[in-house]
């Protein structure tokens, strides 16, 4: 990997918030080995304060070879992100928690300013047992760009397994990336990006193509139970501001 490490999360999310004034933003994927269940309470629930309904928070296992990196890869991940899952919800909806688990351990801990407002949580999952636990403990999931729809279908069903099991019966977003390029080069660029990514053998992934073939795209994840579908650039991408007027002024209109 390069021993190269992504942006931070939290203040890459704030500087967005401060920028705009409507626009929700993902704050995500978290990676639960490298935080503290307490500081993620913490660093949410101000976003929360400061940008009341705005912040979209998610977190996850992180990327395993970037956790061995660092020392915080743990045995059991699946394990970690069941009691950061359930220890997070607890302390953003202002109740105080005590717990004594494998990897979250905490002693009378309660957040002086917890949000005003209900947090959505979401976790990041691929494996059958992480979208189980999805279902399970978290209020949404978020599927990445190498998902196709019948990807999204299989995941549907295994995090209504993990809610049916836990007796959940409200609401549970799904949100799912969708690699898409557009332009001239759009369709050598979508197809280096999943040769990159090894996933060209994958079919019904990612879309190059104008604003109707992102759209159909879009509305195919949709009808497969996305509930969210955000577009990915690809990572040469030459004009990304322009990707963002593209998506907002072309594609979201023709989306139903």
């Amino acid at each position: 990997m390069g021993g190269l490490l992504p942006r931070g999360r939290i203040s890459a999310a704030a500087a967005a918030l401060a920028w705009t004034e409507r626009a929700r933003v993902g704050v995500g994927l978290l990676p639960v080995p490298l935080r503290n269940v307490a500081v993620t309470a913490m660093e949410a629930a101000t976003l929360h304060r400061m940008f009341p309904g705005r912040a979209v928070l998610g977190v996850g296992h992180g990327v395993q070879d970037w956790m061995g990196q660092v020392g915080a890869r743990v045995e059991s991940p699946v394990t970690l992100l069941r009691e950061h899952l359930l220890a997070l919800r607890a302390l953003l909806s202002g109740k105080r928690v005590t717990t004594e688990g494998r990897y979250v351990r905490l002693d009378d801990v309660a957040l002086d300013w917890p949000p005003e407002q209900a947090v959505e949580v979401l976790a990041g999952a691929t494996g059958p047992r992480s979208l189980r636990l999805a279902g399970e403990a978290a209020d949404g999931t978020v599927l990445t760009a190498s998902t196709p729809p019948d990807g999204v279908r299989r995941a549907r069903r295994l995090i209504d397994e993990g809610r049916a099991a836990a007796g959940r019966t409200g609401g549970h977003r799904v949100v799912v990336y969708l690699l898409a390029a557009t332009g001239a080069d759009a369709a050598e660029r979508l197809r280096a990006e999943l040769i990159a990514e090894g996933d060209e053998a994958v079919p019904g992934l990612g879309v190059a193509g104008d604003a109707a073939a992102v759209a159909a795209a879009v509305e195919r994840l949709a009808e497969a139970g996305a509930d969210t579908v955000i577009l990915q650039p690809t990572g040469d991408e030459p004009d990304p501001e322009g990707f963002v007027r593209f998506a907002g002024e072309q594609v979201r209109p023709l989306v139903a």
